[in-house]
């Protein structure tokens, strides 16, 4: 027989076994099996696989597909500006911070014990980008996340009160296990904002945890609020169960600036 009558042959058996197999996956939702079946056939025969390595391989195919996309679905629902990760941040950067404490977080005790984490310094030293790769962590590590800057949270509320959704949208803000409000306290609270904020940070205490950035130090957030009384409340709570992590130097924008990097060059 010559050769290429038997990989004419070869390739209609794959063919058949594809056509038949095809509406069986897809009755048991596992179509996607199909896009790479053909290669790991190939690979089952050069191997010489027994059918229960052949079906472990095409399963852990399944599982690493279905994790990436669960992976890509809580990503986007937790609205990141973007993906940052530990491991790309810019350590040359001209900032100090304690990494003890950067690396105790970053284990994610202390979503299990239901406490908070607090980023201050100023503007543009990284503090959005650490919360995030916070995030990021915490939902492959399979906690829900929502990420928001503190001024579009307080839209939000003041909309849903027009809209008459305020229970909905506010219990969106309560029930991920990790909320990251970013940029708190660019300017002082108003009396229904520092309401809103008190009884969001009352329902949440040891309940879920928080991640704040603040360009103010936390000594400052007091004078933010409209009324102290609350504000003493809230933010007692706030403090007691967190990990307050400082971050000095100066503007890691600056160095991205076209002006700055013609300097360097």
């Amino acid at each position: 027989m010559e050769v290429t009558t038997v990989v004419t042959r070869i390739k209609e058996e794959r063919m058949t076994t594809t056509s038949e197999l095809k509406p069986l996956l897809k009755r048991l939702r596992l179509g996607y099996l199909l896009n790479t079946l053909p290669e790991r056939l190939a690979l089952a025969r050069r191997d010489q696989m027994d059918y229960a390595a052949f079906l472990q391989i095409i399963l852990a195919d399944e599982v690493t597909r279905r994790n990436n996309r669960n992976l890509e679905m809580h990503l986007q629902k937790a609205g990141f500006d973007q993906v940052c990760r530990l491991e790309d941040f810019d350590w040359t950067a001209q900032m100090t911070v304690e990494r003890r404490l950067l690396d105790a977080v970053f284990s994610l005790d202390f979503i299990n014990r239901h406490e908070h984490v607090l980023f201050v310094g100023p503007v543009g030293v990284g503090k959005s980008f650490l919360a995030q790769a916070l995030g990021y962590a915490a939902v492959r590590a399979g906690h829900s996340v929502r990420f928001t800057r503190a001024d579009a949270f307080f839209r939000s509320l003041a909309q849903s009160r027009v809209d008459h959704t305020l229970e909905k949208t506010f219990r969106s803000f309560l029930s991920p296990d990790l909320l990251i409000l970013d940029d708190f306290g660019l300017q002082r609270l108003t009396a229904q904002q520092s309401t809103d904020l008190y009884e969001l940070i009352i329902a949440r205490h040891r309940q879920s945890s928080f991640v704040i950035t603040s360009n103010r130090a936390v000594e400052e957030w007091l004078g933010l609020f409209d009324d102290p009384i609350l504000g003493n409340s809230a933010l007692d709570r706030l403090a007691n169960a967190s990990y307050q992590i400082v971050i000095e130097g100066t503007s890691y924008r600056e160095r991205l600036s076209p002006h700055r990097r013609r300097e360097v060059c």
